[in-house]
């Protein structure tokens, strides 16, 4: 039982080519940049700054946000090399086969459906919620749900999900154009939103620059919501000061979750060798550049310990606070219209990955089937959709909210790791972006990541050991027995492409 053998890299491009388990080539630079900002400006950028100003970094929260995007930015790279050099879907999964073996790609790909149902159907909940704010704000008063059969049944994110699910059907160049329109329409509210905040931004608010630390609230104490690294060590949860930082970092680290799901795309990308690390960083620079600056509007606009005393501090709160409620409609708006895109990206990279997934037997060979007309896995993507919608419109899904970050963290780790293994492995590929500076910018975003990962609660790492005791159980009853490399190496015809795809 040979857990490790790996994939070849030529097998996973001949597999690529398969009839009728092909994606369609139709994405180019732009819809790859718009992509990224889609998937990560949504309505957290409303919201998520503000809560780490408040609760952990006070107007320090800034350099968590670049710190965070450093992060991303190194692990962008890493996925940048790799998606040069296998240009197919499955992003992290694939990279991990082809370079640390079938199990351990198992566990990323498991980690990856994680990241992006947790992701999906969270946002969908949120979006529901976010849709009847808005309706209450403009005066029409819509439940957010309703009870049926002794459940509460939450309309929104079923309407939202089955509409988005039909889109991705009708072919990933159609999702594409509506992606750029919505992305394009919340891009310019969010410049509004800043352009008016720096009129109430106040100097005086942004000193002291970096709070003294000093303990976490009480309610902050108990072993399931303190950090793990603070479990592990015993020390005292505190906020604000160099601790509050980082751990503002391991929050805000959601607001760039979402370039590694422009990874998968590259099997729908023209040129990728070209077009992939172009708009990738394309857009992680955009989202940067906006989160920072609204960060510096909302922490500008009122004191940290004003939005420490809000219950939900937000973006919303600051304009509320300096007497300007009218914003609040606005911001309504560009959360709803946020969320929008941010749904249709994560369902996407959902069925990519299960998808890949299901082409090596991992999961049933069917769910890699695509469509003859649309070029798209079809009836993996109405099963995607049917599972996010089941868990955002009937449970309380939210709570799981930051399994999203460990999931996302992993599998960077892996990436990251991957491509000191390929650059071994495969001395002979010459991709067309390869990561800098040797091994330093692989180890130090590897070793990044992890440290954001102990940073997360404990109670995080708890749900995640359990996620993936589920995932072991299911590749040992299930994956492991049907995967078509084992079966290949059985037959002892492994590392061999069949003469129907050769070329």
């Amino acid at each position: 039982m040979n857990l490790f053998r790996t994939k070849s890299i030529e097998r996973s491009l001949a597999d690529a080519v398969e009839p009728g388990h092909t994606l369609k080539r139709s994405l180019n630079t732009w819809d790859l940049m718009i992509m990224g900002v889609a998937v990560a400006v949504g309505a957290g950028i409303f919201s998520v700054g503000a809560k780490a100003a408040a609760s952990y970094a006070g107007p320090a929260v800034t350099i968590s946000f670049v710190l965070a995007a450093v992060t991303c930015a190194l692990a962008v790279m890493c996925y940048a090399e790799f998606a040069t050099a296998i240009p197919v879907t499955g992003s992290a999964y694939v990279f991990t086969y082809a370079t640390m073996g079938e199990l351990l790609a198992w566990i990323i790909g498991w980690n990856l459906i994680l990241e992006l149902l947790m992701a999906a159907s969270v946002i969908a909940k949120y979006w529901g919620v976010y849709l009847s704010n808005f309706l209450e704000v403009v005066h029409i008063n819509v439940p957010s749900n309703f009870p049926l059969l002794g459940l509460t049944v939450y309309w929104g994110p079923l309407v939202v999900v089955a509409a988005f699910t039909v889109v991705l059907v009708l072919g990933t160049k159609l999702s594409a154009r509506i992606n750029n329109v919505f992305t394009m329409i919340k891009i310019a509210i969010v410049l509004f939103v800043i352009v008016v905040g720096f009129f109430f931004v106040k100097a005086s608010n942004f000193a002291p620059f970096v709070p003294t630390s000093e303990p976490a609230q009480a309610t902050d104490t108990s072993w399931a919501t303190q950090p793990f690294l603070s479990f592990l060590t015993g020390a005292t949860p505190a906020m604000y000061g160099f601790t509050g930082i980082i751990s503002g970092a391991a929050l805000v680290f959601f607001a760039f979750i979402g370039f590694d799901v422009v990874a998968t795309s590259a099997e729908e990308v023209k040129n990728p060798a070209k077009t992939l690390p172009r708009g990738i960083f394309a857009g992680l620079a955009v989202v940067t550049v906006l989160y920072i600056l609204v960060t510096l509007v909302v922490t500008g606009m009122v004191s940290y310990k004003d939005l420490a005393a809000e219950a939900e501090p937000s973006l919303a709160s600051a304009f509320h606070l300096v007497g300007a409620d009218w914003a609040v409609v606005v911001i309504s708006l560009g959360s709803l219209i946020g969320l929008t895109t941010v749904i249709m990206v994560l369902l996407m990279g959902l069925a990519r990955v299960s998808m890949a997934m299901s082409r090596d037997g991992m999961l049933p060979r069917a769910l890699s089937r695509t469509s003859d007309k649309h070029g798209t896995p079809a009836r993996t993507q109405i099963l995607c959709g049917a599972v996010v919608a089941a868990l955002a419109g009937f449970t309380p899904v939210e709570l799981l909210s930051e399994m999203i970050n460990i999931g996302t963290l992993s599998a960077f780790v892996m990436v990251s790791i991957g491509i000191l293994v390929l650059r071994h492995k495969r001395p002979d590929l010459k991709p067309s972006f390869r990561v800098p500076l040797g091994p330093v910018i692989p180890v130090l975003s590897a070793l990044l990541c992890i440290y954001l990962m102990f940073n997360l609660a404990t109670v995080t790492w708890v749900f995640f050991a359990i996620w993936v005791a589920v995932g072991l159980v299911f590749y040992f009853s299930y994956g492991h027995w049907n995967s078509r490399l084992r079966r290949e190496v059985a037959a002892g015809i492994a590392g061999t492409v069949p003469a129907g795809l050769r070329g």
